[in-house]
C-alpha cells in the first residue's frame, strides 16, 4: 500500500506598484502568513532601505516611475498571483497601466487585482450619501484623473478578463499618520467650514478589507473603504486635541483661512460614504468604525512606540 505526502498549497506572490503607507502595512501581514512578496519605490536609495527592513521579511524591491518602467517586466512580475497598485495617477494615463497594461494582462496566474483610488471621485454631495452604484462626479482635476483611472484599470477585466478590485479610500490615518504631531508642533489649524463632513478609515481596516478580498474575489466590483461615521475636520481635530491634553487650535473661518489650492481642494467635498458593501460582501467588522476609536488606537500605539525608541 503506497502512500503520498500532502501537497503544499500553491505558492502566493504579491506584487505591489507603490510600497507606500498602506501597502507596506498590507505587506506586513501577508509575510507573516508565507506570502513572497515584491513591489516598486521610486529610488534606489528607498529601495535599499526596504530590502534590509526585517519587517518586511524577503522582500524584492524594484524602481518604476513615470517615465521609468520597469527593467524586465516579466521576469520581474513572473509568478505574481495578486497584484495591487497604489500608485496616484498624474496628468495623462496612469502611469503603471500606461507602461505595463500588456504585461499585466499576459499574467496567467493572476487570482486577484486590486486598485487603490479614492472617495473623491464622488464628488460634492453637500453633506449626502454615496455608495458604490452613485454616479461618478469629481469636483476637480485630481478626482477625474482617479475616474480615468478606475476605466483604465477595469480595461483590465473588460479587454482580458482578469479579476479586478477597485478600492475608493477615505481619508487614511494610522501611526505616524495623524493629527497628533501637528497639535504637538503646534502647526495644526482648524478651518471652520459649517456642514463640511466626510469619512476617514484607519490602516488596520484598509489592510483587512483587502485580505478580506483576497480570500474573496469578486472581480469589477469597487468597494468603499471608509468608517461608519462622517465627520467634520474640525471636530475631528478638536478631539484629537483632547486625547494629548491640550487646548484645541482656534478656529479660522474658511473664506479668511487663506489656503493653497490643494489645501481648498480638501474642503471642496461634502459627503458620507456608505461601507454596507465591505460588511455584507466580506464579513469586515471594522476594527475602528469612527475616529473616536481609531484615534486612541493611534495614540497608544505612536505612545508605546516612543518608549521602545526612548529605551533603546
Amino acid at each position: 500500500m503506497s502512500s503520498t505526502s500532502p501537497q503544499a498549497p500553491p505558492a502566493k506572490r504579491l506584487f505591489c506598484f507603490g510600497l507606500g503607507y498602506s501597502a507596506l502595512a498590507l505587506i506586513r501581514c501577508l509575510a507573516a502568513e508565507g506570502w513572497q512578496i515584491a513591489g516598486t519605490v521610486r529610488s534606489a536609495e528607498k529601495a535599499r532601505g526596504l530590502t534590509e527592513d526585517r519587517r518586511y521579511g524577503p522582500l524584492e524591491v524594484f524602481t518604476f516611475d513615470r517615465g521609468r518602467p520597469l527593467e524586465d517586466a516579466m521576469a520581474a512580475l513572473a509568478g505574481t498571483t495578486h497584484l495591487l497598485s497604489s500608485v496616484p495617477p498624474g496628468s495623462g494615463e496612469d502611469p503603471v497601466i500606461e507602461a505595463h497594461f500588456g504585461d499585466i494582462a499576459a499574467l496567467s496566474e493572476l487570482r486577484w487585482v486590486g486598485y487603490l483610488s479614492t472617495t473623491g471621485v464622488y464628488g460634492d454631495r453637500a453633506g449626502g450619501w454615496v455608495d458604490e452604484t452613485s454616479a461618478l462626479t469629481p469636483t476637480g482635476e485630481r478626482g477625474q484623473r482617479r475616474v480615468d483611472a478606475e476605466r483604465a484599470w477595469r480595461r483590465l477585466y473588460e479587454d482580458h478578463g482578469l479579476p479586478v478590485h477597485v478600492f475608493r479610500l477615505a481619508g487614511i490615518y494610522g501611526p505616524g499618520r495623524s493629527q497628533f504631531r501637528n497639535l504637538r508642533d503646534g502647526g495644526s489649524r482648524r478651518i471652520d467650514k459649517p456642514g463640511q463632513v466626510f469619512n476617514r478609515i484607519h490602516l488596520d481596516d484598509i489592510v483587512q478589507v483587502l485580505h478580506a478580498s483576497m480570500q474573496r474575489p469578486k472581480p469589477d466590483t469597487a468597494y468603499n473603504l471608509c468608517d461608519d461615521e462622517a465627520a467634520n475636520p474640525a471636530e475631528v481635530t478638536a478631539y484629537a486635541a483632547a486625547l494629548l491634553g491640550i487646548e484645541p487650535p482656534p478656529l479660522v473661518p474658511f473664506e479668511e483661512a487663506e489656503l493653497s489650492e490643494m489645501g481648498r481642494s480638501f474642503y471642496r467635498d461634502s459627503k458620507r460614504v456608505s461601507n454596507a458593501r465591505i460588511k455584507q460582501d466580506l464579513g469586515v467588522a471594522l476594527h475602528y468604525p469612527t475616529y473616536r476609536e481609531g484615534f486612541r488606537a493611534v495614540l497608544e500605539a505612536e505612545t508605546r512606540a516612543a518608549e521602545s525608541q526612548a529605551s533603546t
